[in-house]
């Protein structure tokens, strides 16, 4: 391409879509820092059946010109005389927006920069044309919809384009593009300005000394939020002693406001959508992610401890390893997200210590009469939060396990002979198990699991069509604005007794287990190689080992690695580089990720993945998506999934590996009343998992 070549975007859909307004807008909005020259297909089409010829005119006279930096000239259609007309000339500019159908067809594609497709109703598009073009178009309106049913029979323009807009939903809002267009990589260099300013944003903060319960505030402000998230510190208050700011706050927030949007990322394409507006970037997810949260954007208030500044907050699959050293598997079609996030532009931070509600807004400056509604909303939410309606708890799910207790012992063995082999120390293999149940209510599900195993880092994730329900224990990594990290990887479980002193021997067991020590430290030696790769040389440390952590079923060894970040490393590099959790794969990382994906035959989906927020101040706290249950809407129903495993040695006991199975369940699945899964295929009772009442 020609050093001095445009930015050359095409705008299609069909007839009455809204493609002509939009262009022009846009380009209004584009001149305001370059030169845009303008083109409309709807001039170069030779009469009512020429769009194939038009397509093919334009692709030739206009596009391939343009294409070299050179002026485009053209005839264009003399209607009265059904022939063509006077030549023109398009002239190169910086960007040259391509506006008609037809624009962005198959032959054209290699030649754009970007595409941006607008998608409208049959009814609403027929209506805007005749309008538009007035009743001389009405009789010709089917024959040219017919050549666009032909051409789209044998061409996806949708499936290729960049920007997506849902025309005639709301108002147009070209500013929602060219923000959108400025996400792009084929734009960045070029709408440098336009991206300078989208980072011209000022976090605001109100505090309020309250104490509300958050499950009745969750539920007030975003219990109908198509796409919400809660980060729960659902243990706080607990007499079991944590570390200190580990339970402190709870952060919730929605994808509504000016500035709310929600994105999925699947099979190397992040779709990030903003009202009408679907942007698709097509580079690998961690790229993005340093794009959009890599530089510190905002500053953090005074008096706000907490590192969460407005933000990206959301769950990174296990899937994502095919970035970070992994392999891609087989997916099935209705597979969740590899990754899901919402930008909050507005959300609620609890803080528990100081008995304090700090309600957080981002503003550019200008008026914004929704924002202020929502801070009216969020008020009087914290003074007198509905209280959750009670729901009859629903029959107790039937779950089936992927795996028989002879397959998964077989496969600890085929573990085990990897170990014997030299290719890998631990393993930590995983199995599921899964239910088909009528309908349920994602967040009621939710305060279920909650009541029944409090955790620190306790999440609920709501996107359209699914949810994700944890009680993890357990921190990936913490990484705040000034640079300190920190890991705290989980190896080493033991059930909990009612009987205290049996609870105590229990405990002691896990304490003075070589075994889960063994374990414990294989990942602590991995992650702080993982943080070695970013972090200030010598600041690698291990500030506690094989601690012991208690939780509402389950004692836990814990350990803590910190370390600081060096000046000018990528944040999102730092993720990278420690995803997936080592405490899920086994070390070393990379062959036993290989290892795991022969074993297991399958994909984890949100499970061993991460969890929890990326900030607009630089910092993320993310916990790993274990003690899970993902719910996803099938039909009339709703299909349960809760991952389970455990670390694999060259000393494990295969049956006592299934136990710890058994037991890593036993939270979830006490909640929702059920039991895990018979050898002979049907739901056995807790107390039969050997692993205590």
């Amino acid at each position: 391409m020609p050093s001095d070549a445009p930015l050359l975007i095409a705008v299609d859909g069909r007839s009455g879509a809204g493609k002509t307004t939009l262009a022009v807008e846009l380009a209004a909005l584009l001149r305001e820092h370059h030169s845009v020259s303008l083109f409309h297909l709807e001039d170069i089409y030779p009469g009512w059946d020429g769009l194939d010829d038009g397509i093919g005119a334009y692709v030739e006279r206009v596009l391939l010109p343009l294409r070299d930096g050179r002026p485009a000239h053209w005839n264009a259609w003399d209607w009265d005389r059904g022939q063509d007309g006077a030549e023109r000339t398009t002239a190169p500019a910086e960007i040259v927006l391509l506006e008609g159908v037809g624009a962005a067809a198959a032959a054209a594609r290699p030649h754009l920069d970007a595409v941006i497709w607008i998608e409208a109703d049959a009814g609403i598009r027929h209506r805007t044309a005749i309008e538009r073009d007035g009743e001389a178009y009405a009789p010709f309106w089917q024959r040219w919809a017919d050549q666009e049913d032909a051409w789209l029979a044998g061409d996806d323009p949708c499936a290729a384009a960049d920007v997506v807009v849902q025309g005639h939903r709301g108002v147009p809002s070209p500013q929602a593009v060219r923000l959108a267009l400025t996400g792009l990589p084929a734009c960045a260099i070029l709408l440098a300005p336009e991206r300078a300013g989208r980072r011209g944003l000022r976090l605001d903060c109100e505090r309020i000394d309250a104490t509300p319960d958050t499950a009745a505030l969750f539920s007030t402000l975003y219990g109908a939020s198509p796409a919400a998230v809660w980060l729960d510190s659902s243990d706080t208050g607990t007499t079991t002693a944590r570390p200190e700011g580990r339970n402190r706050f709870s952060i919730l927030a929605d994808a509504s406001g000016a500035f709310g949007q929600q994105a999925l990322h699947r099979d190397g394409i992040t779709e990030i959508t903003a009202g009408p507006v679907t942007t698709r970037i097509r580079e690998p997810f961690f790229r993005w992610l340093d794009d959009v949260w890599g530089r510190r954007a905002v500053r953090p208030p005074e008096g706000f401890a907490c590192g969460f500044g407005l933000g990206w907050l959301g769950y990174l699959g296990y899937e994502l390893k095919r970035e970070t050293g992994g392999a891609s598997v087989p997916t099935p079609a209705d597979a969740l997200p590899d990754a899901a996030l919402i930008f909050a532009g507005r959300a609620v931070v609890v803080d528990h210590a100081e008995a304090a509600v700090f309600l957080l807004t981002l503003t550019d400056g200008r008026r914004d009469p929704d924002r202020e509604s929502w801070l009216t909303e969020a008020r009087h939410a914290v003074a007198a939060p509905s209280p959750v309606p009670p729901s009859p708890p629903p029959p107790a799910p039937r779950f089936v396990a992927r795996d028989s207790r002879e397959e998964y012992l077989a496969k600890t063995r085929r573990a085990q002979a990897e170990i014997a082999d030299g290719n890998t120390y631990e393993v930590c293999l995983t199995t599921s198990l899964s239910a088909r149940v009528e309908r349920l209510d994602p967040l009621a599900t939710y305060l279920r699991l909650r009541a029944a195993s409090p955790a620190p880092f306790a999440h609920y994730l709501r996107f359209p069509g699914f949810a994700v329900a944890s009680t993890s224990p357990e921190r990936f990594l913490k990484l705040t604005q000034d640079g300190f990290m920190q890991a705290e990887p989980i190896k080493g479980t033991r059930g909990r007794s009612a009987d205290p002193t049996e609870d105590a021997g229990l405990l002691e067991d896990l304490r003075t287990s070589e075994k889960d020590r063994a374990e414990n430290i294989m990942i602590v030696d991995l992650l702080r190689n993982d943080l070695s790769h970013h972090a200030v040389p010598g600041s690698v440390t291990v500030s506690r080992l094989c601690d012991i952590e208690s939780y509402a079923t389950v004692h836990q060894m814990v350990s803590s690695i910190d370390a600081r970040l060096r000046p000018g490393s990528a944040r999102a590099g730092v993720i990278g580089s420690a995803f997936p959790a080592g405490s899920m794969t086994g070390a070393p990382k990379i062959s036993t990720m290989a290892i795991l994906d022969r074993l297991e035959q399958g994909p984890r989906g949100p499970y061993s993945g991460v969890a929890g927020y990326f900030s607009l101040t630089g910092a993320t706290d993310l916990a790993v998506v274990i003690r899970t249950l993902v719910l996803a809407e099938d039909g009339d129903a709703t299909r349960l999934t809760l991952g389970v495993g455990g670390a694999i040695t060259a000393d494990s006991d295969p049956a006592e590996e299934w136990a710890e199975v058994r037991t890593k369940a036993r939270g979830v699945l006490s909640a929702l009343g059920s039991g895990f899964p018979a050898d002979d295929g049907h739901p056995a009772a807790l107390r039969g998992a050997g692993v205590g009442p």
